[in-house]
C-alpha cells in the first residue's frame, strides 16, 4: 500500500510540474493534494476525501493532452485500488465522455482503458443510466472516424464489457458460472473420428450440468444486474437487425458486429437462456426471428446481409441454437434444419452451400447433437425426419460428383484434401478467386464436407452403440453367452432406428467414393467408416445392413487386373520390383486400397466373430483368395507414398504387406478361443463347406484351377487346425467334425491331399494330447473315486477318440503311403505325448506287432521307432498286463530279418525293459495300487463289457517281476544262438550286462536258475558251435561285376570264417562270466554245486588257453584273472582259489614249453601280467611255498624266453615280449612283511641273470661241475642255483639288453629290502654290479656299465647314510657282514677305477658327446668316493680305507708315471681324470672344521702320507724331465745369491727354453704347487708326516691349521727354484714363504 501512495504522490508532482506555468490553479491544487495525501494512509480514506479525486478531474477538465493523460492515468490507478467512491462514477463518466470527443488518439485510448477498468472494478455501473453512458462511450468511439486502432480497441472494450456484464448477471442470479461450449465454430481435426470423440467429451459436460440444473432454475424475476443484461441483449438484437438502440443511444453499428456479440452470448451463456424466462423469451421471439429472416434466400439479399462473413455468423448462430437449445426450441430448430437442408439443393453460390455443409458436418460429428436431433425429430411421430434429410442431402452432394464435368478432378482434389488433413494442414476457401482451379477446389471442399458428414453419422452410430453396450442395453459381441435375438433399451432402439433409416444411403455414397477414389487418406477414412458401421450393425444384430456392408467391403479386398491394367502396373515407376514378379497370364496385384480393405475386414471379423454366423462363408472365401495371393509367386503389392503412416511400406521389402496380412489372417483364427462354442462350430462348418466344394471340383479341374482349389483346401485345413489348437480347452464338441474331415481328405486319390490330411491329423492329435486340459484328465492321479461313471466314460472316450483314427488308417487303407503316414503319426504321438496315454496301449501294441511281421522295410522301421519310444520312455505309463506284450513285441522285432540294425537295437531295448523291471517296477506298482483303490468305485459302476484295462491291472493279477525277468533272459538266451553274429553277440552282451547291473537284486534261487539254465548252457552252446563251425573262408556280399568278374565286399581276416565269428561270441561269453564272477563271487560261492561249476570252468579255461585261438585264450585268462583278483582286494577269497589259479598258470607254461609261437608268447605275457596283478592284490594270502611257486613260474618263463629267443636281442635290438613283461611285473613282486625271508630268493634269482664273472666264463668245466653238484639241493637254494645254471648257460653270445633293463629294478628292490635281509645278499649284489661295470672294456658304448655304476653308488650312499653315527644303531647287522661288504666294494673300485676309468680309447669308439658324458660319469664316481664315501665311513677297517685311498693314488699317478714321450700321446680326459684323483687326495688330507671327526682324522693321516709321496714323485719327475730336455743345470746354489749366480741362472733359463715340457706334465706340476699352497692340515695329521722329532717338537702347538707337509717337500721345492718355467718359479716362491711362515722365520725377521 505504501508503494501505491508513493506512486500517487509522484503523479501529483508530475501534474504540478506540468501545470506550473499555464495552469497555476491546477498546480496549487496538486500541491495541496500532495499535502493532503500525506495525511491519508489507505485507499478507503482517499475514497472518502474528494480533494484527491477533484485534482485529477480538474486536470482532465483543462483539456490539455498531457494533463489529460496524467489525469486519466491517475484515475485508472484510483479506480483499480478502489480509492474512488461510487458516487463519483457519474462525474467520471462525464469526464470520459468529454475526452472521448477529443481528437487525440492517446486520450481516446486512455479513455477506453478507463472504461474497461471501471467495468472490471467494483465501480461497475449498477443502473441503466450509468451503464448506457459507459457503453455509449465505447459505441461512439466504435462508430467515429477515429483511427483503426481506436475503433478496434473500442470494439474489443465493448465485447469485454458485455462479457463482464453477463458474468455479473450469472453471479447475481446465482447461476452456474461455467461457460458452455467452446466459443462458436468447431474446428476440424485430422480425423472425423477425432472430431466425434472431442465433441462427445465437450457436450457430455454441457448436457450433464444443464440437465441437472435446468428445470430447477427456471424463473421469471430478474435482479438489477439481470435487467441490465437483458437490456444489453435486447439492444444488441435490435442493432443486429439493423435498427437503432434506444437504451444504448446508438443509431446504428455494423450488424455483423452485433450478430457476432449475439453469437458469443448464445454460445457462452447458455444457462441464462435455460434458467431465466425473460432471456428465453428474447431468444425465442426476437433472436430466432432475426435469424430466420437472415436465412431467407428466396430473394436477392443486398448490403451487409449478403456478405459471406455475415452469412457465416448467421449460420453459426443458427448452429448454436440447434445444438444448444433444440430441446426447448423444437419448432424453431426444425425450421432451421429444414432451411439448411433446403439450401443444399438450391442454386446458390458455392461458398454459401459450403458454409451450410460445414454446419451440417458439425451436427453429424457431434454424437450427442445428432442423437438429440434424431430422438427429438426422426423418432417423434409429429416431427419431420431431419437427420435422414441431412444424410440424404449429404449423400446427394457426394453422388453429384459423378454428374460433374470436372468429376475426376474434383475427386482428385478431395483425395488431396484428405491427405492434407491427414498431415494436419487445414484447407480454407478463398472467396476472391474465380478461376477454374478454385472452382474445382470449392466443389471438392463441398464434397469433402459431405463425406465427412456422412462419416460423422457413421461414427456417431458406432459411438452410440458402444455406449448402449456399456450401459448394458446391448450385449458385447465378445460375450461368452449367445446373444439375444432382439435388442431392448432406449439407446439400442435409437441406434437401430438410425441404422435402418440411413444405412442404405450411407452405403451407396461411401461405396461410390471408395470405388472412384485412389488417395490413401480418403480410402483409410472410408474404410474406418465401413468398419465402424459394420461393427455397429453386428452389435445391433442388424443382419441385412451387416451383410450388405460386408459384401461391399469384400469387393475391394482382392483385385485381379485385366490385361491393360497389368501393363499399366508394369510400366508404372512405382512398381519397379513388381516387374519381375507379376505373371502376365494371372497376376494378383494388391493395391493400397485392397490392403486396407483387407485389414478392415480382419478388424470386423475379429470384432464380430461371435455374431457372423452364415456370413462367415463370404469372409472365408475372401480370406482363402488372400491366402492364395500370399503364397502365389506372381502376387505383388503396389508401392505407396509416405503421406499416410498407416499405409507406408515396411523397409524389409516387397512382401511386408503380405507378411502383415498373413499375420492378421492367422490371428483371426487364433482368437477363436474367445468365441463361444456355437460360433466356433459355425466357423468350422463354413471351413468344411469351403473345403468340400473344392474337393468335388479338384478331380475335374486341371492346371491353375486345380491349384487354386487345392490352395483353398489347404487354407481350410490350416484354419481348422488353428481353431482346434486354440480351442483345446473345449475340444470334445469340436473333435469329431475336425477328424472326420481329415479322414475324408485321406481317402482322396490325390497324393497331395493325402499328405495334407495326414499332416493335419498328426498335428491335431498331438495338439489335443498336449493340451493342459487333456493332461489333467488323462493322468491316473486325476481320477477321483468320488467322480461318477459319466466322467470316467468321458475320460476313456476322449483318449479312444483321439487315438482310434490311427488304427483305422493303418488297417483299412490300401495305400502304403497312408499306412506309413499313420505310423509316422503314431511315432510323433508317442514321442511327444506317450506318457499321457492310458487306455489305448493294447491297440497300439497289437498294431506294432502286426507291423513287425510286415514285409515292407519302411513300415518295420517306423513301427520299431514307435516301439523304441515306448521302451525308452513309456514303460512307466504302460499298464502292468501290457508289459509282457511289450517284451514279446520287442522280441518280434529282434527276430525279424528284414533289417539287421533294427534287430540289434531291439536287443538293446530289452536292457531298458530289464532296468525298468528292476528299478521302477516296485515304485510304479505302488502308485498303481493307490490308483486302483481310487478307481474301484468306477469299475463297479462301469456297465460296459470292454472295460478290460482296469480289470487287468488289479493288484491281485499284478505280474511277478521274476517272471518278467526270466522272459527277458530266455529271449536273450534264444537270441544268443542266432545265426547272425551281430544279433547273437549283442544278445550275449545284453544278457551279462543285465545280470551284472542288477545281480544284487536277484535272490539265490534266481541266481541258481540263471547259472544252470542260462549262463552255463549259453557257454556250452557257444563253445560247441565254435568247435564245430566251418573254417571255410567267407566271401563278402557281391557288390557288382568288373570286367566280367564278381566284386565282393572285403571281410577282415579275423572274421572271415564261421568259426572265427563263433570265437568272437565265445570271447563275449567268457567276458560276461568274468564280470559276473568278479561282481558276485562271494554270493555265487555260497550257492550249491558252485565248486563243481568252478572246477569245470577251470578245465574249460585251461583248454581254451592251450587249444583256442588267441582271442579265446586271452579272454579265458582274463576271465580267470578278474575272478580272483577282485575278491582278493576285499580279502574274502579262499586260498584254494588262488592256488588253483597258480596251478593252472604253471600247467599252461609247462605244456607250452619250447614254443616260440606268437600266440603262445602273447598268452605267456598275459599270464605273467596276471601273476603280477594277482600277487600285488593278494600278497597277504601268499605263504613261502606259494611265493616260491610264483618265482618258479616266472623263472621258467624267463628260461623259455632265453632258450626260444636267444638271438632276439641281437636281431631286433630290444628284449623279447616275455622278458619285457617280466621286467614290468618285477616291481610288483617285493615280498610282503610276512615273507621277508623271500627277499634273498627274489634278488638272488634275478642277480643270476646279470653278466657272470670272467673266471666263471673262463672255466666253464669247473663251474659246470659245481652246478651239477648243487642240483640235488632242494627248496630255495635249489631254485636259485637252477636259475644261475640256466642263466650262465644261455648268457654266452647274447647281448646285455635284458640285464640293462634289470639292473635299475634290482637296485630299487634292494633298497626296499629290510636291513637284515639286505646284508645277506649285499656282497652278491656288489659283485654282480661290479661285473656289470667291467663290461665297459668290451662294450664302452653300452648302457649296462653306466646303469650299474649308478645303481652301485645308490646302494653305497644309502648304506653310508644309514651307518653314520646318527643311524648306526642297527645291531642286527654284524661287523663281519659289513667288513665283507666293503671288501667287495674296495675290490670293485680298484678293478673299475684302475682298470676301466681314465683310459685311452680308440678314436672311433665313442662320439664326442658320449666321451663327455662318460667323463662326467667318471668325475661323478670320484666325487662320490672322495666326498661322500671316504668322508663318511664308520665301522670300516682301516685297511679297506687305505685300499680305497691307494686306488685314488694309483689313478692319480698315471700322468706322472708315463715317460715324457708317452705323455704327449695321452688324451686330455685322461689327464683330467688323474688330476681329479689327485685333487681328491688333497681334499681328504685337508683340515675343514665343518666335518672333522675321528674318521676324518684317520683318513687324513693316511692320505697325507700318500699325497706327500705322490707330490714328491711328481716334483722330482718334473725336474728330471726338465733336465733331460734342457742344459746342464748342475750349478751350485750358494746361500747368498751373487751377481754371478744370477747371470748363470739367466743362462740356464735361456738354455732350458729351447725345449719345452708337455703341457700335461707342466699342468700337473702347477696344479700340485697350487694345491700345496692351499692345503692346510690338522695338527694330528702332521704327526703322520716323516719329520724330524725336533721339527715336530719345535712347531707351534697352539695352531691346529698347519702346513707341515711343505717341510717334507722343502728339498724338492728348493730344486724347483731354478726351473725354466716362470709360473713354476713363482709358485715355488709362494711355497717357500709359506715354509718360512710355518718355521716362524718371518716373525724373527720382524723382531730383528
Amino acid at each position: 500500500m505504501a508503494a501505491f501512495m508513493t506512486v500517487l504522490e509522484s503523479d501529483l508532482r508530475a501534474l504540478s510540474a506540468e501545470a506550473r506555468r499555464r495552469y497555476p490553479a491546477v498546480k496549487d491544487a496538486a500541491e495541496h493534494a500532495i499535502l493532503k495525501l500525506r495525511s491519508l494512509s489507505s485507499p478507503n480514506e482517499i475514497a472518502h476525501n474528494e480533494d484527491i479525486l477533484k485534482i485529477f478531474v480538474m486536470a482532465c477538465e483543462v483539456r490539455n493532452v498531457k494533463l489529460s493523460v496524467i489525469g486519466l492515468s491517475c484515475l485508472q490507478k484510483l479506480i483499480s485500488h478502489d480509492a474512488v467512491a461510487s458516487s463519483a462514477l457519474k462525474e467520471i463518466l462525464s469526464t470520459l465522455k468529454e475526452h472521448a470527443e477529443m481528437a487525440d488518439e492517446n486520450v481516446q485510448l486512455k479513455t477506453l482503458q478507463t472504461i474497461l477498468i471501471i467495468f472490471q472494478s467494483n465501480l461497475q455501473p449498477d443502473n441503466e443510466e450509468n451503464m448506457a453512458h459507459a457503453l455509449g462511450i465505447c459505441l461512439r468511439l466504435l462508430e467515429s472516424r477515429s483511427s483503426d486502432s481506436v475503433r478496434n480497441t473500442a470494439a474489443a472494450t465493448f465485447r469485454q464489457a458485455v462479457a463482464l456484464i453477463f458474468d455479473r448477471v450469472i453471479s447475481a442470479e446465482s447461476l452456474p458460472a461455467g461457460k458452455f461450449g467452446s466459443g462458436g465454430y468447431i474446428s476440424r481435426t485430422n480425423s472425423v473420428t477425432n472430431d466425434v470423440s472431442r465433441n462427445i467429451n465437450r457436450l457430455e459436460s454441457l448436457e450433464q450440468e444443464v440437465v441437472s440444473r435446468g428445470s430447477s432454475l427456471m424463473r421469471d424475476t430478474l435482479t438489477e444486474s439481470g435487467k441490465l443484461g437483458l437490456c444489453v441483449l435486447e439492444d444488441l438484437t435490435t442493432l443486429a437487425a439493423g435498427g437503432s438502440a434506444i437504451w444504448l443511444r446508438a443509431s446504428s453499428i455494423q450488424r455483423s458486429f452485433a450478430l457476432d456479440l449475439l453469437e458469443f452470448i448464445l454460445c457462452n451463456y447458455v444457462v441464462l437462456f435455460r434458467a431465466l424466462i425473460p432471456f428465453e423469451r428474447v431468444l425465442r421471439h426476437r433472436i430466432c426471428s432475426l435469424l430466420m429472416t437472415s436465412l431467407r434466400t428466396n430473394s436477392e439479399v443486398e448490403g451487409e446481409a449478403g456478405e459471406p462473413y455475415f452469412r457465416r455468423l448467421v449460420l453459426r448462430s443458427v448452429a448454436h441454437i440447434i445444438r444448444l437449445y433444440s430441446s426447448s426450441l423444437t419448432t424453431e430448430s426444425e425450421v432451421f434444419l429444414s432451411m439448411l437442408v433446403r439450401v443444399i439443393s438450391l442454386d446458390l453460390p458455392l461458398w454459401h452451400r459450403i458454409l451450410v455443409l460445414e454446419i451440417l458436418r458439425g451436427f453429424c460429428v457431434e454424437a450427442r447433437t445428432l442423437r438429440n436431433l434424431f430422438q427429438n425429430f426422426d423418432m417423434h411421430p409429429n416431427n419431420s425426419n431431419v437427420v435422414e434429410g441431412m444424410v440424404k442431402a449429404l449423400a446427394g452432394v457426394v453422388s453429384s460428383v459423378q454428374y460433374l464435368e470436372t468429376g475426376e478432378e474434383s475427386l482428385a482434389a478431395v483425395a488431396g484434401m484428405f491427405s492434407s488433413k491427414a498431415k494436419g494442414v487445414e484447407w480454407s476457401l478463398d472467396t476472391d478467386a474465380s478461376n477454374a482451379a478454385v472452382l474445382v477446389a470449392s466443389e471438392a471442399h463441398a464434397i469433402t464436407l459431405a463425406i465427412e458428414g456422412l462419416l460423422g453419422v457413421v461414427f456417431t452410430v458406432a459411438t452410440l452403440t458402444d455406449e448402449a453396450v456399456d450401459d448394458g442395453e446391448l450385449e458385447s459381441p465378445r460375450c461368452d453367452t449367445d446373444p439375444p435375438t432382439k435388442c431392448t433399451g432406449i439407446s439400442a432402439e435409437l441406434c437401430i432406428s438410425m441404422v435402418d433409416s440411413t444405412w442404405l444411403i450411407i452405403l451407396d455414397a461411401l461405396s461410390l467414393v471408395l470405388t472412384k477414389s485412389q488417395g490413401e487418406a480418403i480410402i483409410l477414412e472410408i474404410l474406418k467408416g465401413y468398419q465402424a458401421f459394420t461393427q455397429a450393425c453386428g452389435v445391433l444384430r442388424a443382419v441385412e445392413p451387416l451383410n450388405s456392408f460386408l459384401a461391399s467391403l469384400c469387393k475391394f479386398t482382392i483385385y485381379i487386373p485385366n490385361e491393360a491394367e497389368k501393363r499399366s502396373i508394369l510400366l508404372s515407376p512405382s512398381s519397379k520390383r513388381a516387374e519381375q514378379l507379376v505373371d502376365q497370364r494371372e497376376g494378383i496385384v494388391l493395391t493400397p486400397k485392397n490392403v486396407q480393405a483387407l485389414r478392415t475386414l480382419f478388424n470386423i471379423a475379429h470384432r464380430l466373430q461371435n455374431v457372423l454366423g452364415h456370413s462367415w462363408v463370404l469372409v472365408l472365401e475372401t480370406l482363402s483368395a488372400l491366402d492364395r495371393a500370399i503364397h502365389s509367386p506372381h502376387a505383388t503389392t503396389q508401392e505407396v507414398s509416405m503421406a499416410v503412416p498407416n499405409l507406408t511400406r515396411d523397409s524389409s521389402g516387397q512382401y511386408s504387406d503380405f507378411n502383415i496380412l498373413s499375420s492378421l489372417n492367422s490371428q483371426l483364427f487364433e482368437s477363436s478361443s474367445l468365441m463361444h462354442v456355437s460360433a466356433v462350430q459355425s466357423l468350422l462348418s463354413a471351413l468344411r463347406q469351403l473345403s468340400r466344394q473344392c474337393i468335388s471340383t479338384t478331380s475335374s479341374s486341371f492346371g491353375q484351377t486345380s491349384n487354386q482349389k487345392i490352395g483353398s483346401i489347404s487354407f481350410s485345413v490350416e484354419r481348422i487346425l488353428s481353431i482346434l489348437v486354440n480351442n483345446l480347452h473345449r475340444v470334445e464338441p469340436l473333435w469329431e467334425e475336425v477328424v472326420l474331415h481329415f479322414l475324408e481328405l485321406s481317402e482322396s486319390s490325390n497324393p497331395q491331399l493325402q499328405n495334407m490330411a495326414l499332416d493335419a491329423l498328426d498335428k491335431s492329435i498331438c495338439a489335443v494330447l498336449g493340451s493342459d486340459q487333456f493332461q489333467e484328465r488323462s493322468s491316473p492321479k486325476s481320477v477321483d473315486a468320488s467322480k461318477d461313471h459319466t466322467d470316467y466314460s468321458k475320460l476313456r472316450s476322449l483318449e479312444c477318440a483321439v487315438i482310434s483314427p490311427l488304427n483305422s488308417l493303418y488297417c483299412s487303407s490300401q495305400s502304403i503311403d497312408v499306412r506309413i503316414g499313420s505310423l509316422k503319426i503314431l511315432l510323433h504321438v508317442l514321442e511327444r505325448h506317450g506318457e499321457k496315454l492310458r487306455y489305448s496301449w493294447p491297440d497300439i501294441l497289437e498294431m506294432l506287432r502286426s507291423v513287425a511281421h510286415a514285409s515292407e522295410k519302411d513300415l518295420i522301421t517306423l513301427g520299431f521307432q514307435s516301439l523304441r519310444v515306448i521302451m525308452n520312455d513309456g514303460l512307466p505309463t504302460v499298464p502292468t498286463d501290457c508289459l509282457p506284450v511289450c517284451i514279446d513285441v520287442t522280441g518280434a522285432y529282434c527276430t525279424q530279418t528284414t533289417e539287421l540294425n533294427i534287430s540289434l537295437t531291439a536287443v538293446g531295448l530289452l536292457w531298458t525293459a530289464t532296468d525298468f523291471i528292476m528299478k521302477g517296477f516296485t515304485h510304479w506298482t505302488e502308485e498303481l495300487g493307490t490308483d486302483q483303490r481310487n478307481t474301484k468305485r468306477m469299475e463297479e459302476l462301469a456297465l460296459n463289457a470292454d472295460n478290460k484295462v482296469f480289470e487287468g491291472t488289479s493288484l491281485s493279477n499284478t505280474l511277478d517281476h521274476d517272471t518278467l525277468l526270466f522272459s527277458v533272459f530266455s529271449l536273450l538266451q534264444k537270441l544268443g544262438a542266432d545265426d547272425r553274429p551281430e544279433v547273437r553277440n549283442s544278445a550275449v552282451r545284453m544278457l551279462f550286462q543285465t545280470l551284472g547291473s542288477h545281480g544284487q537284486k536277484l535272490s539265490k534261487s534266481m541266481w541258481e536258475d540263471c547259472l544252470w539254465n542260462h549262463i552255463f548252457p549259453t557257454l556250452d552252446r557257444v563253445s560247441h558251435m565254435a568247435a564245430t563251425s566251418s573254417k571255410d573262408e567267407w566271401q563278402g556280399k557281391e557288390l557288382g561285376t568288373r570286367k566280367g568278374k564278381a566284386v565282393h565286399m572285403l571281410i577282415h581276416h579275423s572274421r572271415n570264417t564261421a568259426q572265427k565269428q563263433w570265437d568272437e561270441t565265445l570271447v563275449l561269453v567268457l567276458g560276461g562270466i568274468a564280470r559276473i564272477l568278479r561282481s558276485f563271487f562271494p554270493l555265487l560261492r555260497s550257492l550249491k554245486n558252485f565248486q563243481s561249476g568252478w572246477e569245470s570252468l577251470l578245465v574249460f579255461v585251461k583248454n581254451s588257453i592251450l587249444n583256442g585261438s588267441k582271442e579265446v585264450a586271452l579272454s579265458a585268462i582274463n576271465c580267470l584273472q578278474s575272478t580272483v583278483v577282485s575278491p582278493s582286494l576285499k580279502g574274502n577269497l579262499p586260498i584254494t582259489y588262488t592256488k588253483s589259479v597258480l596251478d593252472i598258470y604253471e600247467a599252461v607254461l609247462q605244456k607250452s614249453q619250447n614254443s616260440d609261437d606268437h600266440v603262445i608268447s602273447k598268452v605267456k605275457q598275459e599270464i605273467l601280467h596276471g601273476l603280477g596283478e594277482l600277487y600285488s592284490n593278494a600278497q597277504e594270502m601268499f605263504d613261502d611255498d606259494m611265493y616260491n611257486q610264483l618265482i618258479l613260474v616266472i623263472n621258467r618263463a624267463i628260461e623259455e624266453a632265453k632258450l626260444c629267443n636267444s638271438n632276439f636281442e641281437a636281431e631286433y635290438g630290444h628284449v623279447s615280449h616275455v622278458q619285457r613283461t617280466v621286467l614290468e611285473i618285477i616291481p610288483l613282486l617285493h615280498p610282503a612283511g610276512h615273507l621277508s625271508s623271500m627277499w634273498i630268493v627274489l634278488l638272488e634269482n634275478f642277480l643270476n641273470y646279470l653278466p657272470a664273472a670272467n673266471t666263471f666264463l673262463d672255466n666253464p668245466e669247473d663251474d659246470t661241475k659245481q652246478v651239477s653238484e648243487n642240483t640235488h639241493i632242494s627248496g630255495r637254494e635249489g631254485l636259485v642255483h637252477n636259475a644261475k645254471l640256466s642263466s650262465t648257460t644261455v648268457e654266452n653270445g647274447t647281448n646285455n639288453l635284458f640285464a640293462e633293463k634289470l639292473v635299475p629294478l634290482l637296485v630299487d628292490l634292494f633298497l626296499q629290502a629290510p636291513a637284515t635281509e639286505k646284508y645277506k645278499i649285499f656282497p652278491d649284489m656288489i659283485k654282480s654290479l661290479g661285473r656289470c661295470m667291467t663290461t665297459r672294456r668290451d662294450d664302452p658304448d653300452g648302457a649296462l656299465w653306466r646303469l650299474a655304476v649308478e645303481g652301485f653308488h645308490l646302494i653305497l650312499i644309502d648304506d653310508v647314510n644309514k651307518h653314520t653315527p646318527v643311524f648306526s644303531n642297527d645291531l642286527s647287522i654284524s661287523r663281519s657282514s659289513r667288513i665283507h661288504v666293503w671288501k667287495e666294494v674296495a675290490d670293485v673300485y680298484e678293478l673299475f677305477l684302475v682298470g676301466h676309468c681314465g683310459r685311452a680309447l680308440p678314436s672311433s669308439a665313442l662320439s664326442s658327446t658320449a666321451l663327455k658324458a662318460d667323463e662326467s660319469l667318471e668325475m661323478n664316481i670320484l666325487d662320490i668316493l672322495g666326498d661322500k664315501i671316504l668322508r663318511s665311513l664308520t665301522g670300516v677297517p682301516l685297511d679297506i680305507v687305505q685300499r680305497l685311498i691307494s686306488t685314488l693314488d694309483r689313478c692319480a699317478s698315471r700322468t706322472s708315471c708315463l715317460p715324457i714321450e708317452t705323455v704327449e700321446l695321452m688324451p686330455s680326459h685322461c689327464g683330467r681324470f688323474s688330476l681329479t684323483c689327485l685333487q681328491k687326495l688333497f681334499s681328504l688330507s685337508s683340515y675343514e672344521t665343518s666335518d672333522w671327526n675321528l674318521t676324518r682324522c684317520e683318513v687324513s693321516k693316511y692320505s697325507i702320507i700318500v699325497l706327500v709321496s705322490r707330490c714328491e714323485f711328481i716334483l722330482r719327475k718334473f725336474l728330471t724331465d726338465e733336465n733331460d730336455l734342457g742344459c746342464d743345470r748342475r750349478i751350485s746354489m750358494p746361500f747368498h745369491f751373487s751377481s754371478s749366480f744370477l747371470s748363470h741362472l739367466k743362462a740356464y733359463i735361456v738354455c732350458a727354453g729351447q725345449h719345452s715340457l708337455p703341457p700335461a706334465r707342466l699342468e700337473e706340476v702347477i696344479f700340485v704347487l697350487q694345491e700345496l699352497a692351499r692345503l692346510v692340515i690338522h695338527l694330528e695329521t702332521t704327526s703322520a708326516l716323516p719329520l724330524h722329532p725336533h721339527l715336530k717338537k719345535g712347531l707351534c702347538e697352539d695352531n691346529l691349521r698347519r702346513r707341515s707337509h711343505l717341510l717334507v717337500l722343502f728339498p724338492s721345492l728348493c730344486e724347483l727354484v731354478i726351473s725354466s718355467e716362470s709360473r713354476v718359479r713363482e709358485l715355488v716362491q709362494v711355497l717357500l714363504r709359506l715354509v718360512a711362515e710355518e718355521l716362524g722365520l718371518i716373525k724373527l725377521n720382524l723382531a730383528i
